[in-house]
């Protein structure tokens, strides 16, 4: 396995058994019959190991509180024994003394207990333990997060507007007024790793903790390749023209659904000039700076999130092994 995919969310081989996705017949005699198991979110949380918030709960399909909610699961897939793995939600359920604004916080380290799953199980924000899952658990939890976000925001036909209804063990929606079929959408982001001689462009967007600083990023545009939207990105965002760009690493990731392209673009200058209605601030760092911040010990620079293709590329950037 090449460097490039051990990013976080980076695949685990899971077989996702694309040609069972029609067979509701299938699908229903294997979760009648016990051959297969269920992880489980809420409001885009999965269900963890509450003491260590390292490993998925698995749960039967036919657990009562499931079969409760009524949403139908999503396969993600089949397992190494041939079982197959379903995904449920339960967002519908309110827990006592909920507070709304902190699950929408940047950093929600808020935790849910629901009565009626197993003991020392909790719900947890997936950015807050990425890094502690298996690849495995990894994968499964972001495409399950990502397929139900699809769903939460598109019921309704883009054709016609009226109700869609969810197919395909959830990887399609159909409009039984027009006929109008939908899939699972996931928007191509550009990240981009920016040097000039030792040091490396950051950036920064309104609301963020004090001093986090990141990679520039930007969605790619109709019409545009990814080397194109890295240069535009980083002329809109910062004012420098980038020369010479390559393609490092990519990585899911499914807040809400984004698919990432990590780059290493060349800059022909130095001078930055912001679009305020862009970012907050851009600056350049030097390898030093970039690895006195990792080490936790620059006087006010926070390092990119772990887990995120930032810090992967940043750290791989200071070892010297991009690939």
């Amino acid at each position: 396995m090449r460097t490039s995919e051990q990013v976080t969310f980076g695949g685990s081989g899971l077989d996702r058994a694309d040609e069972l996705r029609s067979d509701e017949g299938l699908l229903q005699a294997a979760m009648t019959e016990g051959r297969a198991r269920s992880i489980v979110l809420w409001r885009g949380k999965p269900l963890l190991r509450a003491e260590t918030l390292d490993e998925l709960v698995i749960l039967a399909p036919d657990h009562p509180v499931l079969t409760r909610y009524k949403v139908p699961p999503i396969l993600l897939g089949r397992d190494d024994s041939g079982d197959l793995i379903l995904a449920h939600d339960i967002s519908a359920w309110v827990p006592p003394g909920l507070e709304p604004d902190q699950l929408d916080s940047f950093l929600d380290a808020s935790e849910q207990v629901h009565p009626d799953l197993p003991e020392e199980s909790a719900f947890a924000e997936l950015r807050r333990v990425m890094t502690r899952l298996s690849p495995r658990d990894a994968e499964l939890a972001a495409t399950a997060k990502a397929v139900f976000g699809w769903h939460l925001t598109h019921r309704f036909c883009a054709r016609c507007g009226k109700e869609s209804r969810m197919i395909r063990a959830g990887w399609q929606r159909a409009c039984d007024h027009c006929g109008g079929q939908h899939f699972p959408r996931t928007d191509p982001v550009v990240i981009m790793l920016i040097t000039r001689g030792n040091s490396v462009l950051m950036g920064r967007s309104p609301g963020w903790p004090e001093g986090m600083y990141s990679l520039l990023a930007g969605f790619i545009e109709p019409g545009e390749t990814i080397e194109a939207a890295v240069r535009r990105e980083v002329w809109e965002e910062a004012g420098i023209k980038v020369g010479r760009v390559s393609y490092l690493a990519s990585q899911p990731w499914p807040f809400p659904a984004s698919l990432m392209f990590g780059c290493r673009g060349e800059a022909l200058s130095e001078d930055i000039t912001i679009d305020p209605h862009e970012i907050e601030d851009a600056l350049w760092m030097s390898r030093e700076e970039i690895l006195s911040a990792f080490a936790g010990e620059h006087p006010f620079l926070m390092p990119a999130r772990k887990g995120a293709i930032a810090h992967f590329l940043l750290e791989n950037w200071l070892a010297d092994c991009l690939d």
